[in-house]
């Protein structure tokens, strides 16, 4: 399992490498991206994907052999917790990133129609909350799942 570890570690720092290359170094405008980018870019992430997929699977495949009376200290964090508190954490994070994308262009298209119309400012603000409040509902969803825990 750590071998799977180790790949998504390298994956994801190899795609970290490369916006770091091309933020520092950024193609020209008239210039395609070379065939090769792409390429490296797919590959990197269906990587790094496929490792997520397989250590999931392996890593409830541990779980469900474990036994079901555990001697573990009242302190110690088992596979089967840490999954489960990542499984937790996701529906956060999932939702932030949704959030985040629908804030965009809400808050853009907002300030459009501010800068024409001020007295608007009320309804545009009714949209942002709305997009923010899949965020929300995110964090609303992980506290009912900790209280199951």
């Amino acid at each position: 399992m750590y071998w799977l570890l180790a790949l998504m570690t390298l994956s994801l720092l190899g795609i970290i490498a490369l916006g770091l290359y091309f933020e520092i170094s950024p193609l020209p405008k008239a210039v395609n991206a070379p065939r090769w980018l792409k390429s490296t870019v797919a590959i990197n992430l269906l990587t790094f994907v496929g490792a997520q997929l397989g250590l999931l699977l392996l890593g409830i495949q541990e779980v469900m052999a474990e036994s079901a009376v555990t001697t573990a200290a009242p302190h110690e964090i088992s596979i089967g917790l840490g999954l489960s508190l990542i499984g937790i954490g996701l529906p956060t994070a999932v939702a932030s990133i949704g959030a985040g994308i629908a804030v965009g262009p809400v808050g853009a298209a907002s300030l459009a129609v501010i800068a024409e119309k001020p007295e608007m400012f009320g309804r545009t603000l009714v949209y942002l909350g709305l997009a923010e409040g899949i965020a929300i509902y995110g964090l609303v969803v992980t506290i009912l799942l900790l209280g199951k825990l």
